[in-house]
């Protein structure tokens, strides 16, 4: 391998501490915090002020960013440069919720370009571990009208109205642009969204930050972006061992999970794209002609483009697969 060339690729995660955030992070997935307020692992990110620094190989110390101006398509894929020039299309994180999140959604790529020359946020969430009895919030209960909205509002019952799902580990969420959500307490989960921090919060519990205020909401911009037409939002699947097995296929990212118990060869020959894996149980030994890494649970890794087959080995893991 030359001082060059691409090779398959670890991040140093960035570790944000958070209201509602808890220890499952360092516990679990053994995240380098003394912190019991760990809310959130960005595993790899080029949002402005959080930019993935690579740990491993000779990239070592270089920023997702300086890849990207440096290595273009053989980093990204034709089309993904083409399409995001020197911006990294995808925030990979994964979230541990030891108190209620707030309830939330996100705007679209069209709102969000005009109110904040932002992406607009797509999402998905693979439940990792959940405690007994913790669930998530997706979407209404009963249909709800932008007037009925607006009266619970007012009438700040807007809980009420609020649908929940049970959370249990492999559990598949897709996260549409206007869809009302939220993570429950005690739930740890794995999330794949556009590369955007755009977040509309429109009920925060009535509870107070570490300065004793309320965080901000944001019911105008929420009321705008909103979806009031039901979608399906949980992912039916079949679990299958050791190929590859489709989750979800949206213009903003592909994913599908991985159940592994031997040895496989998946190829990226045919995907011009980059590809994330994340290993959600177990751990697993990824191998390319450049490089080989070892992927435990609660790791990420970004294949380059240019890399167009991976081995996988492992007695027992599940990864996520992403790729645009």
């Amino acid at each position: 391998m030359s001082r060059e060339s691409l090779y398959i690729l670890k991040f140093a995660p960035i570790l944000k501490e958070k209201i509602w955030g808890g220890s499952k992070l360092t516990d679990l997935l053994h995240k380098d915090s003394e912190s019991s307020l760990v809310g959130e692992s960005w595993e790899i990110s080029d949002v402005d002020g959080d930019c993935s620094v690579v740990s491993i190989g000779h990239l070592q110390g270089k920023t997702l960013r300086e890849l990207l101006l440096q290595y273009k398509e053989d980093l990204v894929g034709v089309k993904n440069f083409k399409r995001f020039g020197n911006k990294f299309p995808l925030l990979i994180k994964f979230i541990d919720a030891k108190e209620d999140l707030s309830v939330q959604l996100h705007p679209d790529d069209k709102v969000a370009k005009q109110k904040h020359n932002s992406l607009g946020k797509t999402e998905m969430w693979h439940i990792v571990q959940a405690d007994k009895e913790a669930n998530i919030i997706v979407g209404f209960n009963c249909d709800v009208s932008k007037d009925v909205y607006q009266k619970h509002l007012d009438e700040k019952s807007i809980k009420n109205i609020l649908n929940y799902e049970s959370a249990v580990e492999g559990d598949t969420f897709f996260i549409h642009p206007g869809l009302i959500h939220a993570i429950g307490a005690g739930v740890l989960l794995a999330e794949i969204q556009q590369t955007s921090d755009i977040t509309y919060r429109i009920y925060d519990w009535d509870r107070k930050d570490q300065q004793g205020k309320y965080r901000e909401l944001h019911q105008e911009d929420a009321l705008e972006a909103i979806d009031f037409n039901p979608q399906d939002y949980k992912i039916q699947y079949e679990h299958k061992t050791n190929q590859v097995v489709d989750l979800v296929s949206c213009p903003h990212f592909i994913a599908n999970v991985i159940e592994i118990d031997t040895t496989i060869t998946v190829s990226h020959a045919d995907l011009d794209s980059f590809v994330i894996y994340m290993c959600v149980l177990g751990q697993a030994i990824i191998e390319s002609e450049e490089n080989t890494v070892e992927l435990k649970m609660g790791e990420t890794i970004l294949v380059p483009a240019k890399i167009s087959e991976v081995r996988i080995s492992s007695d027992k893991a599940r990864l996520l697969q992403t790729y645009i």
